[in-house]
């Protein structure tokens, strides 16, 4: 069963796992390469598709990093977040995104936390007035930098606190990086009214996604791609209804998985969990939410219906305010209705 680009590329999208730095696309990179020489970040798009080859988990790391480190000043903040809320819109048709953002790593670059979200808030209130696409913020901890990070990013999130900031997270490497030590900074977080949404699983076992729901009192995971070697960790995700952010391509890049024929998507949803599809760091991977869309019809084995569902639970399972929800939800609606076959 085959459905059509045109039909994936027009329909009203919500994603909820993708990440700010990771979304620049060429075009925005190499104007931030441009902005500051001496980087090993090529400032020629075409250069960045060879630069944006990992040959494991670690190596992706680095290359992430040497990206954020073309982010110096609040201006670069704010031309990033703008112009990946363009693409979003234009080039997706994404009407509402939860953009996880690492304001640790460019506060501890030199740029005033109050400047930064100043910039990423600036940015959100322009792309829901000129594209119409509602941005919300998750503010992840960069596992990678320890404690630090995790008073930084807690303080930044409860004593700035942007408006559009709906979640609290936790990315970067998990071998190395136990959940359990950012408990106080979840509680804290959980406890200011924040949604807890840290990444676990994805090149650690089960372990690390139970640490996330018991500890961490995760509300939605980030990948759980081990969550299907652990029969009872199925049992409880699927009975408590806590949704996986699989991101098919990414998981492939960073070869946390081998090959999508043995990607675990399908043996999700075959055993009831609630799946959404995201793009995690679409251009660093070669993909966007569109082609997500094509993965999981192709090895969901989907029609426009099939896909549509997809779309729908994505924003049911969001943070988002409920007239956001209704007015989206009836949006995909009305595509479906448009688009039947």
């Amino acid at each position: 069963m085959t459905v059509s680009r045109e039909f994936l590329a027009g329909l009203p999208k919500a994603e909820l796992h993708v990440h700010h730095v990771g979304s620049a696309s060429p075009r925005i990179v190499a104007e931030l390469a441009a902005r500051h020489p001496g980087s090993p970040v090529p400032a020629d798009p075409a250069a960045l598709t060879e630069y944006f080859k990992f040959s494991d988990f670690a190596h992706f790391i680095d290359i992430y990093l040497s990206v954020v480190e073309l982010i110096k000043t609040p201006e670069d903040v704010r031309l990033l977040t703008y112009e990946i809320a363009r693409e979003m819109a234009e080039q997706q048709n994404l009407r509402y995104a939860e953009l996880t953002v690492t304001p640790y790593t460019s506060v501890v670059r030199g740029i005033a936390p109050e400047a930064f979200c100043e910039a990423i808030e600036d940015a959100r209130v322009a792309a829901e007035k000129e594209f119409g696409l509602v941005l919300r913020w998750i503010f992840d901890i960069s596992g990678e930098a320890g404690l630090p990070a995790a008073d930084e990013t807690l303080r930044i999130a409860t004593k700035i606190r942007p408006e559009g900031l709906v979640g609290f997270g936790l990315g970067g490497p998990e071998i190395g990086v136990p959940r359990p030590q950012f408990q106080p900074h979840f509680e804290a977080a959980v406890a200011a009214g924040l949604h807890s949404v840290p990444h676990a699983g994805e090149t650690t076992g089960p372990q690390t996604i139970w640490d996330a729901v018991r500890v961490l009192k995760a509300e939605r995971i980030g990948h759980g791609t081990s969550t299907m070697q652990d029969p009872a960790l199925v049992e409880y995700l699927g009975e408590h209804r806590i949704p996986l952010e699989v991101s098919p391509t990414s998981n492939i890049a960073t070869r946390a998985v081998t090959s999508y024929d043995v990607h675990p998507l399908r043996a999700m949803v075959d055993a009831g969990l609630v799946v959404t599809i995201n793009s995690d760091d679409p251009p660093m991977f070669g993909t966007d939410l569109t082609n997500e869309y094509a993965v999981a019809a192709r090895l969901l084995d989907l029609d426009e219906a099939g896909v549509g569902e997809l779309a729908k639970t994505a924003v049911r399972v969001s943070f988002a305010e409920d007239s956001v929800k209704s007015a989206l939800l009836s949006e995909i609606d009305t595509y479906l209705g448009e688009n039947a076959v």
